[in-house]
């Protein structure tokens, strides 16, 4: 439990949106009030309405930081000119498992998205949030989009293989990561689709 009493204005806020965004992975928009924010941080209701006025508000907050920081460490990981496709995947792979395994500590396949849980409750959103949803459905294509067509320069893409095909399929896969997990009961069935799309679009050198 963390008391908000002995911090800052912008460590509560930061505080806040960090238990808001945990619960919410877990229990979705439905399942997720300020009075459970409340409880978890050892504060009142009342001192989190101070802050962030109303639930959609708090929401739509948290989805924006949570899509600004997912892309930007996905850009990263897909942008890197001298790292090579495999190695990409590799810490496509990483990176989703870390996730994962923040939310689902046992390997057993809860929910560990933002997106996807947030997407179960797309009626609830506001206008705001669901702009969002869809603005990160977007650039994840492009990310994928632009890595592929720069593989597809450095001949690191198989004779046959169209590089927009190969973005198509990554980017579904990407925005569908959580549910595929959810679906099989563990990471292990993304990490194999991962590696299966590699080897099916991957340049063979043997």
């Amino acid at each position: 439990m963390i008391i908000l009493a002995v911090m800052g204005e912008t460590h509560t806020r930061q505080a806040i949106k960090d238990t808001a965004l945990e619960l919410l992975v877990r229990h979705g928009y439905r399942g997720v009030s300020f009075g459970d924010i409340a409880a978890t941080l050892g504060t009142t209701r009342a001192n989190i309405h101070y802050h962030f006025g109303n639930k959609q508000t708090l929401v739509e907050e948290v989805l924006r930081n949570y899509v600004d920081i997912t892309l930007a460490a996905l850009r990263q990981i897909w942008s890197a000119q001298d790292t090579p496709l495999g190695a990409k995947v590799e810490a496509m792979v990483d990176y989703s498992r870390a996730r994962y395994l923040h939310f689902n500590p046992d390997g057993q396949g809860g929910s560990w998205s933002l997106i996807s849980r947030l997407r179960q409750d797309a009626d609830l959103l506001s206008p705001q949030g669901r702009r969002t949803v869809d603005h990160f459905g977007s650039e994840l294509s492009a990310i994928f989009a632009g890595a592929l067509s720069a593989a597809s320069q450095r001949g690191e893409l198989g004779a046959n293989v169209d590089a927009n095909d190969a973005a198509l399929l990554l980017a579904a896969i990407a925005d569908n990561a959580a549910p595929i997990t959810l679906a099989e009961g563990g990471f292990e069935r993304l990490e194999a689709i991962y590696r299966s799309i590699q080897g099916l679009i991957e340049r063979r050198t043997t």
